[in-house]
């Protein structure tokens, strides 16, 4: 029988889900990873789309034109005129050609406007990056609720069956007329609440799942690998914390954000100086002679530059300009804000796996001194020198001094987990 026991175990662990894959699997398969992704493709697009302005438009041209008098294929020219040649004209007139143009000089601002749209890529690639921590974080902190909250009721079912022996022990005795029935009557309540406690702690649990598989982008069963928490003491230096800060990600974003208004800055400066442009066309017209009925065709072509300085705007240069430097101030002050932020997040969090490691010792020592103290209220009541009622306290105490001693080892790594998330190491971390 225990062989059986310990081959249906193994078989349990042997398909059961770890952290670590369902890590692995929403970082491919996550909507949220993959609509950040989507995001950063499209700014990637824009991009490119920026520098292909930069080389103009070459166009294919076709038109058909029929007049109600004669038109000639080409523009007459006096020396066309004076040639004495006959001259060809037609009322229906086909014309065939190429067209070019370019934007030759913006005053930098398609230059400025490429750049941009390169800082904005790389600030959606390392969104997509901090995306992936947050997401490894959120599932950690559930797949530790899921874990904790199983050990709970693991507890529970355990408290429920010493509950249902002390149950059966009253009953019997009071048969023999040791007991009142008022004792079995209680033990009966307190059975009940607990296994309410039960029911609600299964919810909780389902709950909590379909809260991990939706951000996963599967469904994760309740056969969750466990992990193994060692509450220890760690010594962290804020000072190096700190100074680590100033290379991650969050903080890179900030610089992009100051060096794209610098950029946009330089772009609204632009339109102070002139543009020049291209513009060229070669073709041919098709039509037939009114005159002598045949098929003839003339070639055109032109290329032209166009040069345009825009003397007065009623400073909406000059406007444009000052928003552009408002915003600059804007995206440094928010980077200083973040900063200061940062340094705050990070001191709680080293705080916060301090509290924890604290409580978790003095949640250990109080279920010490519980079961110590339901072992001498088991006594007393069985000695008839207490009531029923100090019992049941007593092991009610002993059960909720279990659950805050699970949980509190949980939040502690939580608390380690969300310290790896500030720190951006969440997704190359160990699980």
């Amino acid at each position: 029988m225990r062989y059986l026991f310990y081959l249906a175990l193994s078989v349990t662990l042997a398909y059961s889900t770890t952290l670590d894959e369902i890590s692995k699997y929403a970082l491919k398969h996550s909507p949220l990873i993959k609509e950040a992704e989507a995001q950063s493709r499209l700014i990637e697009l824009n991009h490119k789309q920026s520098r292909s302005d930069q080389y103009g438009e070459l166009n294919l041209i076709g038109d058909y034109n029929h007049y109600n008098i004669e038109r000639t294929l080409a523009p007459l020219t006096p020396s066309s005129i004076s040639s004495g040649t006959p001259i060809t004209t037609s009322e229906d007139i086909l014309s065939v050609g190429l067209s070019y143009s370019v934007a030759l000089f913006t005053g930098f601002a398609q230059t400025k406007t490429v750049e941009i749209e390169g800082i904005s890529k790389e600030m959606a690639d390392i969104k997509v990056d901090l995306t992936k921590e947050q997401l490894i974080f959120n599932i950690r902190s559930l797949y530790l609720a899921v874990l904790s909250q199983q050990e709970v009721l693991k507890a529970q079912n355990s408290y429920i069956e010493t509950l249902k022996s002390l149950t059966n022990q009253i009953e019997k005795e009071l048969q023999l007329g040791k007991k009142a029935k008022i004792d079995l009557l209680k033990a009966k309540v307190e059975l009940k609440n607990a296994q309410t406690k039960r029911e609600t702690l299964g919810s909780n649990i389902e709950i909590t799942l379909a809260s991990l598989s939706a951000m996963v982008g599967k469904n994760v069963d309740t056969n969750l690998t466990p992990i193994d928490v060692a509450v220890e003491e760690l010594n962290y230096s804020k000072e190096t914390l700190f100074k680590e800060s100033l290379s991650l990600s969050r903080v890179k974003i900030d610089n992009l954000n100051v060096k794209k208004a610098d950029r946009f800055i330089a772009k609204s400066n632009s339109s102070k100086f002139p543009t020049i442009s291209l513009n060229s066309y070669y073709g041919k017209n098709y039509g037939k002679d009114i005159q002598s009925g045949d098929i003839d065709n003339e070639t055109l072509w032109q290329i032209g530059l166009k040069a345009q300085y825009n003397l007065i705007d009623f400073n909406k240069r000059d406007i444009s300009t000052q928003k552009a430097k408002v915003a600059k101030l804007q995206a440094i002050l928010k980077k200083e804000r973040n900063e200061l932020e940062l340094k705050k997040l990070l001191s709680i969090a080293i705080l916060n796996i301090n509290r924890s490691k604290a409580e978790h010792e003095g949640n250990q020592a109080e279920l010490e001194l519980s079961k110590k103290t339901e072992m001498i209220e088991l006594k007393r009541y069985e000695s008839g020198v207490s009531t029923l009622n100090d019992l049941l306290l007593a092991k009610n105490r002993t059960q909720f001094a279990k659950s805050k001693l699970i949980q509190s080892r949980y939040e502690y790594q939580k608390n380690r987990y969300y310290l790896e998330y500030l720190q951006e190491r969440g997704v190359n971390g160990e699980s």
